[in-house]
This record gives C-alpha cells, sequence and structure tokens, in this order.
C-alpha cells in the first residue's frame, strides 16, 4: 500500500481528523511511501517477528508451530493457554510474515508516533491475544451450529494478523479522512473505508487458509479496547453516523450542483463561440 497520509497528530489527541499531506524533510506536500520514520516499539516487533520467524524454521522445526500456534483442542481441552499469545509471533512463510511486517511498519509507525509507545504495544498485545482466544473459540461454536465438521477443532492457525488488524483499525479511527492509495490495484480511499476494503480483498483473493475470524477478531477487539478506553471516539455512535451521513448527502448535492452549473455555462459558451 502506498499512504498519501497526513502529519502526526498531536499526542494525547489521537481523534484528529485534519488530513494534510506529508513530505520527509520539509513542509511542502509531497506524495509519499510509509511513514516518515519508524519509531523503536515498531522497529523493535518487526525486529522480534522476523528473528522468531527465522528460529521457527532453522532452528525448531515444525514441533513449535504445533505446541505454540492456536488450536482450539490444545486450549481449550489441553491447557495449552499460551497459544493465544505466542501464535501471533510464528508465521507459514516468508510472504506472510513480509506482508504482515509491511503493514505493521506502514500504519503501526503513525499509530505509535502518535499514542506513544507504551500504549501502542499494550494495544497491538491486546488485539492479537483477543484474536486468539476468539480463533480458538469459534471452532466450537461453528461445530455447534454445523458451519464445520470436528475437525475444525484441530486446525492450527498463527500469524499476527489479527494484531495488525487492530492496528489497521486504529489508523482509520484516528485519521478517518486521510487517503490511501493501494499499489494494485491502484484505488485511493479515505483511511475510514480501509478495514472494509482489506478484508474484502482478503475474503475474495485469499485462500481456504485464511483466518478471517483471526481478522474479524482484531478488529472487533481492537474497537471494544478503544471504545470503553473512551479513544474510538464518537465515530459509531448514532448521533456522528447520521452526521456524516447528512455530510456525504450535501458533498454529492454539492457536486451536482457544481456538475449541472458547469454544463450550464458550457452550453452559453458554445451557443456565444457560433
Amino acid at each position: 500500500m502506498n499512504s498519501n497520509c497526513a502529519g502526526s497528530a498531536t499526542p494525547g489527541d489521537p481523534r484528529r481528523r485534519v488530513s494534510t499531506v506529508y513530505g520527509r524533510g520539509g513542509q511542502t506536500p509531497r506524495f509519499s511511501i510509509g511513514p516518515p520514520i519508524t519509531p523503536p516499539v515498531v522497529k523493535n516487533l518487526l525486529i522480534a517477528i522476523g528473528v522468531i520467524f527465522v528460529a521457527q524454521y532453522v532452528i525448531f522445526g515444525p514441533g513449535v508451530t504445533r505446541d505454540f500456534s492456536v488450536q482450539s483442542v490444545s486450549v481449550w481441552q489441553a491447557g495449552y493457554f499460551w497459544q493465544p499469545f505466542t501464535y501471533m509471533w510464528l508465521h507459514g512463510s516468508f510472504g506472510h510474515v513480509l506482508l504482515n511486517g509491511f503493514v505493521l511498519w506502514m500504519f503501526g509507525s503513525q499509530v505509535a508516533m502518535a499514542w506513544g509507545a507504551r500504549r501502542f504495544l499494550r494495544f497491538y498485545l491486546v488485539c492479537g491475544v483477543g484474536a486468539g482466544f476468539l480463533i480458538s473459540l469459534w471452532p466450537y461454536v461453528a461445530v455447534e451450529l454445523d458451519m464445520a465438521s470436528p475437525l475444525a477443532l484441530g486446525v492450527s492457525t498463527l500469524g499476527a494478523s489479527g494484531a495488525i488488524y487492530g492496528v489497521m483499525l486504529a489508523y482509520s479511527l484516528t485519521w478517518p479522512d486521510r487517503t490511501i492509495m493501494l499499489i494494485f490495484p491502484p484505488v485511493a480511499f479515505r483511511a475510514i473505508w480501509l478495514i472494509p476494503i482489506v478484508f474484502g480483498m482478503t475474503l475474495f483473493m485469499s485462500g481456504s487458509n485464511v483466518s478471517h475470524v483471526g481478522h474479524l477478531g482484531g478488529v472487533l477487539v481492537g474497537w471494544i479496547y478503544l471504545r470503553f478506553s473512551g479513544k474510538a471516539g464518537p465515530l459509531f455512535s448514532v448521533k456522528h453516523l447520521r452526521y456524516r451521513w447528512q455530510r456525504y448527502r450535501m458533498r454529492r448535492n454539492l457536486r451536482t450542483v457544481q456538475t449541472e452549473d458547469m454544463k450550464r455555462r458550457q452550453r452559453r459558451n458554445d451557443r456565444t463561440i457560433h
């Protein structure tokens, strides 16, 4: 993803919604890829994820995946309650860890700069662990509702995607009016639509081995955390949703009026020329 982003929000004011494009090392707005700096907390997370990924395949082998990824039957029947924490440090492939690391760097750096290291790290871990527990619970629900076979209880899940989705949620709620441009497909959109767009792309473009429950779990846990800590803002209140809908309709009507006005002017100019 490319991010056409505003400068960092003032610490303590994570709900700031004014969007201005930043540039590296100057005041002139320009297009840029990624954050201007990488905070130490994000850098340390990336290093930890990379080191553990190498150790996972070079030193420990398949056993570490079996014992430390999330598996419903292991968590709730064998008592492996560490798995909802450890699974988020393991990854299934180089592409998996590279993509998660890139998204963490892209969006997590700016959230960490605005929030501070301690608050960001706490939020990241809460989203990851919370998503891990939801991943471990969902197969029981699916089996009970005849949506899955009992074999689903033995499926292993690993990766930091639950925490990463929580970080993307925090970014989209903190700067909802920023502009984000995807590399492929080349589409620009407001940050408030980041989660629906990324989740939709993952849903339709990925294989069956992707844990969509983990993704949604990270979003759900992240939103609950932010909402009850008073940091999510009024974005999902009925009053604010009504305000944003009215604002959207006003902008749409204004564009319609401007278009009609331009057409009328063009017709007058055409008559004058002829």
